[in-house]
């Protein structure tokens, strides 16, 4: 007998652990998202941000032998008692240029303030779901064809998280 994956779910999940004098300064993310979400361009390009798609990237094709190419970074800011609609990060209609994965990363985040509720299906097993906590300096990544959506800020302060998106190669 033998067996075949067909299809698999992976989430990907942890702390980002970068070497000591090269933290990430998530303060100066914090500052781009304001930036982002106040004046709507283009994701600003820092050295903080190049610093955690490379960790990310570099760590996924160390321990999991596949490349990851950055596609797009948004940021939101979620205050208190506020949550996201239902995302999906992919285009149906457009499938050829659409991401393959998603990427949350807690910015600036209360302690266990948030979580990521992620649907899903398991063959005849429809409306599964799976929440992982979200907090600072913490990531999960999964494929792009999953709705998710960011639960409400329990905190009395904001949430900063910063999205992004990648394509597999």
């Amino acid at each position: 007998m033998e067996k075949k994956v067909l299809s698999e779910i992976s989430l990907y999940f942890g702390q980002v652990k970068m070497p000591i004098n090269f933290e990430i300064n998530r303060e100066k993310l914090c500052i781009d998202i304001l930036l982002f979400t106040n004046y709507n361009n283009q994701f600003p390009f820092s050295k903080e941000l190049d610093m955690l798609q490379k960790y990310l990237s570099e760590h996924i094709r160390l321990k999991y032998d596949f490349t990851l190419i950055h596609k797009k970074t948004i940021g939101n800011i979620y205050i208190p008692k506020q949550y996201s609609n239902s995302l999906l990060q992919v285009d149906p209609v457009d499938l050829r240029n659409s991401p393959d994965y998603v990427m949350l990363y807690g910015v600036n985040v209360g302690k266990n303030s948030c979580k990521v509720f992620i649907e899903y299906d398991d063959n005849r097993r429809k409306g599964r779901s799976y929440e992982i906590n979200l907090n600072d300096n913490d990531f999960v990544m999964f494929p792009s064809t999953q709705r998710y959506h960011i639960t409400a800020n329990m905190s009395e302060q904001l949430n900063f998280i910063l999205t992004s998106t990648y394509e597999f190669i």
